[in-house]
């Protein structure tokens, strides 16, 4: 099964913190029932899209612009090129503008895989919320393209309660467009989110980053890498990672900027905190700058809570276990504040709240 598969070792750079071993017997399991997908949905009133093990629930969804069709991705990304055959696609025309999409993946055990495809023409708006809910092994392909001053908001969580989930997102920034993807990890399960973002228009902006909370023995990681090739791009990697007991998150992140893309405006800020010294996080900022004219920073950090924080919270009367609540919420919002709805702000906020009420 390991040679079907096909996986990539520790031994390659990009995979050396991976845990990857798990999915030949995650993808041979047995599947079971698969949990109803109706209590994920957020409720944004627009279409609503269920896949289980990978196959469209026709009867518990309602597409709206969103169509299922055969897709046909290339991409030599050694974990989505297995997500291939029938999949689903938006595609805006130019000005048009989608209502909030959102889609609940169920996986009741076994593996799945699912492509996906985006594109939104010139000005084109679109935000779409997905939620990974079950057990098994979720593998995930999407690519997107936005033309000019197009516009997309995705907000992914990942609250499976066991597995693995793999996400791969390849994107293309048009010229004016905006990209903003933010991930909350705070199911059971391992994942790996990888990212591979070309800002290839002038003034594009594009965005990915979340946070990922881990506890017992999990481990979920990222691997993002954003490149710059045109003039005045921004882009925006923020990621928080909580870790307890002897789990392990690894954040790695990269940006290229290429000879042409002047005036790029490249951020990474990358932070752990660990609620046991058992526990790791790894972290990995990457600048590759071939031009000159460019502001570009990096911050990368890993500790406990702030002492002196708790001790101020503590000499004002609040509890020790609430102090250490509150600076560990602050931290997690800190990075899911990008999303721009506030509905879907606030559900990915109580997701978070429920994880951290168990861990602390």
């Amino acid at each position: 099964m390991t040679d079907v598969l096909d996986l990539p070792t520790r031994r390659h750079e990009e995979w050396r913190w991976s845990r990857l071993d798990a999915l030949p017997a995650l993808a041979a399991t047995p599947r079971g029932s698969a949990q109803d997908a109706a209590q994920h949905f957020i409720g944004l009133g627009g279409p609503q899209l269920v896949f289980v093990d990978g196959v469209l629930d026709e009867g518990a969804s309602v597409p709206g612009r969103v169509s299922v069709e055969a897709l046909d991705l290339v991409t030599d990304h050694p974990l989505g090129r297995h997500a291939t055959g029938a999949g689903w696609s938006l595609t805006l025309d130019a000005e048009q503008a989608a209502e909030p999409i959102e889609i609940v993946h169920v996986a009741s055990g076994g593996a799945n895989h699912l492509p996906a495809r985006i594109m939104l023409a010139e000005g084109a708006v679109a935000s779409i919320v997905e939620t990974y809910v079950g057990a098994g092994w979720s593998n995930r392909l999407t690519q997107i393209e936005l033309a000019r001053s197009a516009r997309l908001m995705r907000s992914v969580r990942l609250l499976q309660a066991s597995g693995f989930v793999s996400v791969r997102d390849e994107a293309l920034v048009g010229k004016h467009a905006n990209l903003v993807s933010i991930f909350l990890g705070a199911g059971g399960m391992d994942c790996r989110i990888d990212g591979a973002i070309n800002v290839h228009g002038d003034t594009a902006f594009a965005e990915m980053g979340g946070a990922l909370l881990t506890e017992r023995e999990q481990h979920q990681e990222c691997a993002v890498a954003v490149r710059h090739d045109a003039v005045g791009g921004k882009s925006r990697q923020v990621w928080r990672a909580v870790a307890k007991d002897k789990s392990a998150v690894s954040l790695a992140a990269r940006v290229e900027v290429a000879r042409a893309a002047q005036k790029t405006d490249g951020e990474q800020s990358l932070r752990g905190l660990l609620l046991d010294r058992t526990a790791t996080v790894n972290l990995k900022p990457e600048l590759e700058i071939f031009a000159d004219d460019v502001k570009c920073a990096h911050g990368a950090t890993v500790g406990e809570l702030d002492a002196r924080a708790l001790f101020y919270l503590e000499s004002r009367g609040i509890a020790p276990a609430r102090a250490r609540g509150l600076l560990t919420r602050a931290f997690v919002a800190d990075a899911l504040d990008w999303i721009d709805n506030e509905t879907v702000r606030d559900a990915f906020a109580a997701d978070a709240e429920r994880w951290l009420e168990k861990a602390l």
